[in-house]
């Protein structure tokens, strides 16, 4: 696993206080970028919380996902919440060390008593004293929320700093991306009122079976107003893989007024990823968990294909000038702005995730704008199963057959790739074990390369030309079989 340091430079630490004007919640920030650029401490709210005691413990839950690992838990895992400001809202996000779980708070304008909120991501320092001071905040007493440094701060930012170091490593950033495209796909399976609610994340075991580093994955069915276990995929079960990864959803369970859950379409017997959304006033507070508790989100494929397309990439360069940090991007108003098929915008918008500069929010739908703080790009650059399937088209180790059939030569190896409706499949190991459900493999995707590149070959070709579209490639370095 590649990791770099990753350093937070702080005004001062984050804190709570109390004075005879009432409480103050004072989050800094470091290193964000917003509509002006790149700021080293760029402040976003200050207004009071509507429901101050939901507001800490659901924050407290994003810092428990950002300092946990639920598999290998011998190693500690500490990035500081990413906060996003969106103008109406404020999210917080966070990934767990071993990538299985992202978490995201919204705090929705009635949340934020419709008060407005300044636009860019950072992130936000949650020290140990802060989390000690809010897991003792009691009542709903007026809670003042301060999202970067205060005027006096902003005047004497010379002077001493609060720094962290913290490793990052590239399977983390990748994992953002990853769970982004796999919610997309997710729709609403079972919802539960507060009483039922509580009532079921209380029955859940707060650590894995047996003691080890991941529980093994059940599944739930809606009964009626709850949710009962099963331990099979029964006709509409929802996953849920590990979960005692649930576990941070305990702090706010007091003031949670429902649960939503979201989900894939089944897949036979297979562990597949879910979300669990508990409603709190004015705020949502999101688990997202990976199909299984020691498999990360970064591993899973899911936006390979729009990495591995150059159009992908201009669209993503066209579309990202007409995001202008909205909490709401709506693909269809993208296509109508930029020209572009709504396909083509969805795509663009999968590839603009890889850098850090789009979520997707399950609740209402819709994508949302904002930028990581940090080298995002190096997700891609650092996706083995990408670099690895560039380094084959680029060899010229792709050959095309019009019978679709392609092979692609890797080391001493032949292995054959088949287009059938669309998707591609493979002869070797990681088709034979996950069959499509992690993603293309490096062999289909330097396939899918070389069909692109034979595609364009093809539509420069002279209009005299008088070979098939695919022959044209066989100037090219992918070749084609006759």
């Amino acid at each position: 696993m590649t990791r770099t340091a990753h350093t937070l430079a702080y005004v001062r630490p984050s804190s709570l206080t109390s004075a005879a004007t009432g409480r103050s919640l004072g989050l800094e920030t470091a290193g964000g970028l917003t509509p002006a650029g790149a700021e080293a401490n760029p402040r976003f709210f200050a207004g009071f919380l509507s429901a101050p005691q939901a507001a800490a413990r659901a924050l407290l839950a994003v810092a428990d996902v950002a300092a946990a690992r639920y598999h290998r838990r011998t190693l500690r895992a500490s990035l500081d919440p990413v906060v996003t400001g969106n103008g109406d809202r404020l999210r917080f996000e966070s990934f767990s060390g071993c990538c299985g779980v992202y978490a995201r708070l919204d705090v929705l304008p009635e949340g934020l008593r419709g008060a407005d909120t300044g636009h860019g991501t950072t992130n936000v320092d949650v020290n140990n004293p802060l989390r000690e001071a809010l897991s003792r905040l009691t009542g709903d007493d007026p809670l003042h929320l301060r999202v970067g440094p205060d005027e006096l701060a902003v005047t004497t930012l010379d002077g001493a700093v609060v720094e962290k170091k913290v490793p990052l490593p590239d399977r983390w950033l990748r994992g953002f991306a990853e769970s982004q495209a796999i919610t997309t796909g997710f729709d609403l399976r079972a919802e539960l009122d507060a009483a039922e609610t509580a009532r079921f994340l209380r029955s859940l075991p707060r650590t894995p079976a047996g003691g080890g580093a991941a529980g093994r994955p059940l599944w739930v069915v809606p009964a009626g107003r709850a949710l009962r276990p099963t331990t099979r995929p029964v006709p509409g079960a929802v996953c849920l893989p590990g979960p005692e990864r649930l576990g941070a959803l305990q702090r706010v369970l007091r003031q949670a007024t429902g649960l939503r859950v979201y989900g894939p379409a089944a897949d036979g017997a297979n562990p597949t990823a879910s979300a669990w959304e508990i409603g709190l006033p004015g705020m949502r507070l999101t688990l997202t968990l990976s199909p299984e508790a020691d498999r990360g989100f970064s591993g899973e494929g899911a936006v390979l294909e729009a990495l591995a397309t150059d159009t992908a990439a201009e669209d993503a360069e066209l579309i990202s000038v007409l995001l202008a940090w909205e909490p709401r991007i709506d693909p269809a108003d993208l296509a109508d702005q930029s020209g572009l098929p709504v396909e083509r915008v969805r795509a663009a918008l999968t590839r603009l995730g890889t850098a850090g500069r789009v979520g997707y929010d399950i609740a209402e739908a819709a994508y949302f704008h904002r930028e990581l703080p940090y080298d995002a790009r190096r997700a891609e650059r650092h996706n083995p199963r990408l670099v690895a399937a560039r380094a084959l088209f680029d060899a010229g180790a792709v050959t095309l057959d019009r019978s679709g059939t392609s092979v692609v030569a890797s080391g001493e190896r032949r292995y054959q790739v088949r287009e059938s409706g669309g998707a591609l499949s493979c002869t070797c190991q990681w088709w034979a074990d996950h069959r499509g459900r992690r993603g293309p493999c490096k062999h289909a995707l330097a396939t899918r390369m070389a069909l692109r590149a034979a595609t364009d070959t093809a539509r420069s070709t002279s209009t005299a030309s008088t070979g098939p579209a695919i022959e044209t490639a066989s100037t090219a370095s992918t070749g084609v079989a006759r």
